[in-house]
């Protein structure tokens, strides 16, 4: 009974360090954005378009985890920045595709290399050994999220 209470005790603070370690980090590249009149969940929007390709206004929700009339707004609020089009469904004349722009791609381009940076500083000034353990502690988090 001992060791169960001293493995749960672990594993409960490893939990808490690393959900705190992330949220830290998240946090850190946050700050580093180009331009904070777009939100976040439209930054998560992009990202979704440009990982999957044209998707359906649902289709988009459903990936996001956010019920369709969010995001409505949140394409409307893309397509006034120029960022997504939104143009008829080629098969469903109900349905429409919502696209990335080029310069909604050259947007999504510019924060990730302001935030991959920032991370590349702070990398830099890691030991050669530190580097490597957190390589193979990103894959193990990649397989902890499901990606």
């Amino acid at each position: 009974m001992r060791y169960a209470n001293y493995v749960a005790t672990e594993q409960h603070g490893l939990a808490s360090k690393l959900r705190l370690a992330v949220v830290r980090l998240n946090r850190r590249l946050r700050a580093q954005r180009t331009n904070s009149s777009v939100s976040l969940t439209q930054v998560s929007a992009l990202s979704t378009l440009h990982k999957c390709g044209p998707l359906t206004p649902g289709e988009l929700a459903a990936k996001e985890g956010v019920q369709p009339p969010s995001m409505t707004r949140v394409i409307a609020a893309l397509e006034e920045f120029g960022f997504a089009t939104r143009s008829p469904h080629p098969t469903d004349g109900r349905q429409a595709i919502v696209e990335l722009t080029g310069e909604g791609l050259s947007y999504l381009e510019d924060e990730i290399t302001a935030r991959e940076a920032w991370l590349d500083k702070r990398l830099a000034e890691l030991e050669p050994e530190e580097r490597e353990l957190l390589s193979q502690a990103a894959e193990i988090i990649d397989r902890m999220a499901g990606q």
